[in-house]
């Protein structure tokens, strides 16, 4: 009977350690997408501050060419 209560323990100790590495696995592959993601996401914000930034420079300069237009129309 003591080899029985063995045996089953034992069998249980290898499903609980089959698991334990299989969560270890997956939590590897989540830090390593996360710290993609983040990566990514620096990216992105940098990107679009670029976009941002030259966003306000088109506009400064459509709005100049506004202000000479209506100028050189006030001058005819």
């Amino acid at each position: 009977m003591d080899d029985n209560i063995n045996s089953t323990f034992e069998h249980e100790l290898k499903r609980l350690e089959k698991r334990v590495d299989a969560l270890v696995r997956v939590c590897d592959q989540l830090q390593d997408e996360n710290r993609s993601l983040k990566q990514r996401q620096d990216v992105l914000t940098s990107e679009r501050a670029g976009l941002l930034q030259k966003n306000e420079q088109v506009r400064a300069r459509v709005e100049a060419m506004i202000g000479r237009l209506k100028a050189m129309e006030q001058g005819s």
